[in-house]
């Protein structure tokens, strides 16, 4: 792809996809030959359904599908994962106008929009089989890398029924618009101050637990138990409605589901991506999956099982 001068490329991120960013005309190119439906039309159909609802996300200024590139409103170019990196000051102060703004979003009912090929995209629901698939990431990528062969195939019946008990002890329905990588890595402070969302290709409608589990129990950015609790109180005075037990129970469950499929997500980058950076993760999403399990007795099954193959990491 041949850019103009003006054109910076971007570090990127986990995924296929390249960024380059005109700071003359502040806008991004967005480029993807591979996955392109969900690089470039599904997230253009996301960012459209979050604008619709006053919830900022990069506008769509051009596109041409053909050349595998869309051309999206530049939002500003540091995260609150780069601010916070520079001064924790203040920190929980920014998480609660974050929650604000997950509040925002799970308000949101729109589920059908068109993209800019007059296309309708239905945002999908966020099934059981697909959280399911997703833990089974660390099956696939993880733990041949850690057990013998003999133990593998062991393991991973026991794992995949108890990925299937653990889903059947959700209790909250698939209602809510979910970003799905709600963490402070995707989140943009603008030129006004105001929090923006990128990365949204992702988002399916699922359970109002996830994208919590998502910010407070997030592997890349390292938070204290103290201000993860108060983030969580936050939440539920702002949210006074909910059945607090009912809602810890899902949080515990999804954060669980979560950190284990990005377990999987980080040795296959390392493994099929060559991105190894985000091997040294790991560990802290060991801690904080032990953690959530020391709270919750519908876990109780699934940290035995990992504590007798995977020591190292989890409390008996």
């Amino acid at each position: 792809m041949k850019l103009s001068k003006d054109f910076k490329t971007i570090k990127g991120d986990a995924s296929f996809r390249k960024f380059y960013r005109n700071t003359k005309k502040n806008s991004i190119i967005v480029f993807a030959d591979k996955e392109k439906i969900k690089n470039l039309l599904i997230y253009d159909s996301i960012n459209k359904i979050l604008i619709k609802n006053n919830i900022i996300a990069p506008k769509l200024l051009n596109q041409n599908y053909k050349k595998n590139y869309i051309e999206i409103q530049d939002l500003g170019n540091e995260t609150i994962f780069q601010i916070f990196s520079k001064n924790k000051k203040n920190q929980y102060l920014v998480f609660k106008k974050i929650i604000n703004v997950l509040n925002k979003i799970q308000s949101v009912k729109d589920k059908k929009i068109k993209n800019f090929r007059n296309r309708f995209y239905l945002v999908k629901d966020y099934k059981s089989k697909i959280l399911s698939d997703e833990a089974k990431l660390f099956s696939y990528w993880y733990v041949p890398k850690k057990l013998d062969k003999k133990k593998i195939n062991i393991f991973n019946s026991k794992f995949n029924k108890e990925i299937k008990l653990l889903l059947s002890k959700l209790n909250f329905k698939n209602d809510t618009f979910v970003h799905r990588d709600f963490h402070v890595s995707n989140l943009i402070i603008n030129s006004k101050n105001q929090i923006g969302l990128i990365d949204n290709q992702d988002a399916l409608i699922g359970n109002k637990a996830y994208d919590l589990a998502s910010l407070i129990d997030d592997v890349r950015y390292k938070t204290s138990n103290s201000l993860k609790e108060k983030v969580f109180k936050y939440y539920l005075k702002t949210n006074k409605k909910i059945d607090v037990d009912k809602f810890k129970n899902d949080f515990d469950i999804l954060s669980v589901l979560r950190n284990l499929k990005i377990i999987g997500i980080f040795v296959r980058l390392a493994e099929r991506d060559k991105k190894r950076k985000y091997l040294k993760l790991i560990p802290y999403a060991w801690k904080m999956i032990d953690s959530r399990m020391n709270k919750n007795k519908n876990l109780n099954n699934l940290k035995l099982l990992l504590a007798s193959n995977f020591p190292k990491f989890i409390t008996r």
